[in-house]
């Protein structure tokens, strides 16, 4: 008999991060919350969960820092890349109308992104340890008058209402998570790989590196830099591009990205996720301002 997969997320049941996990695994995968960041890479760690689900970026506030910072301190393998589209819904006690409401909490990014409607009511926003968790808090202690911003997963779990669906400001919301899993995932044709590396610290030494991937047509869909915890104002580079390490363009790049290098850190070659439609057709805009 096949062990029955575990996937750990932060949060409480009804989080974003357990709806990408049902798009990525289906529904009767098992999900274990965790308290922290930490404590997902943990239970990966410790054989309590099989992969973890882990959101790396947001296409409105950017990338999430700490999973990056972890993904270099531990040994686990990035296994795939789930898109998740977010919608925010304003959900209280049943029987409760938008009329009714004074009061609406939830984690303080999701009361940023959908303020505007928030503010065009006059509600109060409370910020709150987690959007699930406002909605378990709301159920398990009903206040009327209070609403919370959650997942319809959330809404569904914790048998609550759901006043009105897809509030968030910006329709283009769209948070990347990683599964990470021990050892490396099988080979799969349309890959994408992540790394982590750092450069010497020597002018045109950043350069020399990417332009090992631009003369071999290897396209890179990610480029960032983040402070080295252990050397005071220099950086590491987070870097995705097209392709598996073991494709010959793909590896014939790390070879000699190794070779100018400071260091660098394979997090994973996995099956590519299918990026979601700009809704501009992908092309440049030009803004007047």
């Amino acid at each position: 008999m096949s062990r029955q997969v575990v996937v750990s997320f932060q949060g409480e049941h009804g989080a974003f991060s357990e709806e990408a996990i049902h798009q990525h695994f289906g529904h009767d995968v098992q999900t274990l919350p965790c308290h922290s960041f930490e404590d997902i890479f943990a239970a990966v760690d410790d054989g309590r969960a099989t992969y973890g689900a882990v959101p790396v970026e947001n296409s409105v506030a950017g990338s999430i820092n700490k999973a990056y910072d972890l993904l270099l301190e531990h040994d686990l393998k990035v296994w795939g890349e789930i898109f998740l589209r977010v919608r925010h819904n304003l959900i209280s006690l049943p029987g409760s109308a938008l009329d009714d409401i004074q009061e609406v909490r939830s984690h303080p990014q999701a009361l940023a992104q959908c303020e505007r409607f928030i503010n065009r009511h006059g509600w109060r926003a409370k910020p709150w340890y987690d959007t699930a968790g406002s909605a378990k808090d709301l159920a398990a202690n009903p206040e009327p008058g209070v609403a919370v911003i959650a997942s319809k997963l959330a809404a569904e779990i914790y048998a609550l209402e759901i006043l009105a669906p897809g509030i968030e400001d910006l329709a283009f919301n769209y948070t990347r998570f990683f599964v990470i899993g021990r050892g490396d995932p099988p080979y799969a044709e349309q890959s994408k790989t992540s790394l982590v590396f750092a450069t010497p610290h020597t002018p045109g030494a950043l350069v020399a590196c990417l332009d090992e991937f631009a003369s071999r047509g290897i396209n890179l869909t990610k480029l960032e830099s983040r402070p080295r915890r252990n050397r005071p104002w220099h950086y590491v580079f987070y870097l995705d591009f097209e392709g598996h390490w073991q494709d010959e363009k793909q590896r014939e790049a790390l070879v000699a990205l190794l070779a100018r290098a400071a260091f660098v850190k394979l997090l994973g070659s996995y099956p590519a996720a299918e990026m979601p439609d700009v809704r501009n057709g992908g092309q440049a805009e030009l803004l007047q301002i």
